[in-house]
């Protein structure tokens, strides 16, 4: 197991002995009730922050993609409609995971929402704060963790360096994990979103199946099925592992965006024990709702709670403005 998962591994402990307390949107760890800078205040510490450190770990999760627009997951926002309109008026739910887990009434149209669900991730463009956080990372040296599927970090920065460690949208696997392989999944995606055209179901020959035992395939996610934790999944891991070891005696600013309260476990908790552990370190939340830090690192960092767009689009202007002197 690596040093990463370890992290993970003692959270998730964490996650189910104290499930009552994160279930109401709260955590067991003690949180600092130091009084917050003022947001102008807050945004020129970050910014600081970013030009002194010498190592920047970034944790992103759902709510950066929310930030950018791709805020359909959870509720009827239009972008749902834009994207799920079709199967939303036929079958009548709310945001695309509710689309996830509906009982469609075949294989053929299950496999018409869920092609329409990962063309629509794959497919989006480049949200803008991501953009912004590349332009903030620019002559840093940087990892990437994220729980995101959506493809949105591995379309803005090098692969190597973001560890996609809840599974990602181009891959299938065998729903019965039959095999370690996973595979590509896009052509037959498109292959889907073409032949089922305006309809909400796709021809039985395109549901895509298991080239080893025949069995349904599945998209390489954790959240839906029998999630595949093989080859592509331990070096997802070994990767942010590697990159953490390597710098642990450089100055690290762990950055933690939009991570949700039924999550915590995969990012920010680790960051909150890596943050404490580490003399050199430095932590950041920014998250529109709940913005932790705990007490035991309340000196060691920021709490921004607002919109991770505006945030990182003013850290951007203000790192700009450092460098040009004002």
């Amino acid at each position: 197991m690596t040093f990463y998962e370890q992290l993970v591994l003692q959270s998730q402990q964490s996650f189910q002995s104290n499930y009552p307390i994160y279930a109401q949107g709260k955590t067991p760890i003690k949180l600092s009730t130091k009084r917050q800078d003022s947001y102008e205040t807050q945004i020129e510490k970050f910014s600081q922050m970013i030009n002194e450190a010498e190592y920047i770990v970034i944790g992103g999760a759902s709510g950066l993609s929310a930030a950018g627009g791709g805020d359909f997951y959870y509720t009827d926002t239009p972008s749902f409609y834009e994207n799920f309109g079709k199967f939303s008026k036929k079958y009548v739910f709310k945001g695309a995971f509710a689309g996830m887990q509906y009982p469609f009434p075949n294989r053929e149209t299950y496999w018409g929402y869920l092609a329409t669900f990962l063309h629509t991730t794959l497919n989006a463009p480049i949200r803008q704060p991501y953009h912004d956080l590349a332009a903030i990372l620019n002559d840093k040296n940087f990892d990437i963790v994220t729980t995101n599927q959506d493809t949105q970090f591995i379309k803005t920065f090098d692969e190597d360096k973001v560890s996609e460690i809840q599974g990602d949208h181009r891959y299938f696997q065998c729903s019965n994990a039959c095999t370690d392989d996973v595979w590509d999944a896009t052509e037959s995606i498109e292959q889907m979103i073409e032949a089922m055209g305006d309809d909400t179901q796709i021809p039985t020959e395109l549901i895509p199946h298991c080239p080893h035992c025949g069995a349904e395939a599945f998209p390489w996610v954790r959240g839906y099925g029998n999630f595949l934790e093989g080859k592509k999944y331990q070096a997802e891991y070994t990767k942010i592992s590697n990159a953490l070891l390597k710098h642990q005696g450089a100055k690290t600013l762990f950055i933690e965006l939009g991570v949700g309260r039924m999550t915590p476990m995969f990012i920010q908790e680790p960051f909150w024990t890596l943050s404490y552990n580490l003399p050199n370190a430095n932590y950041i939340s920014v998250n529109r709702d709940n913005a932790f830090i705990p007490e035991q690192i309340e000196n060691k960092g920021l709490a921004i709670q607002n919109d991770i767009a505006k945030v990182l689009h003013d850290v951007r202007n203000q790192i700009v403005e450092i460098k040009n002197g004002k």
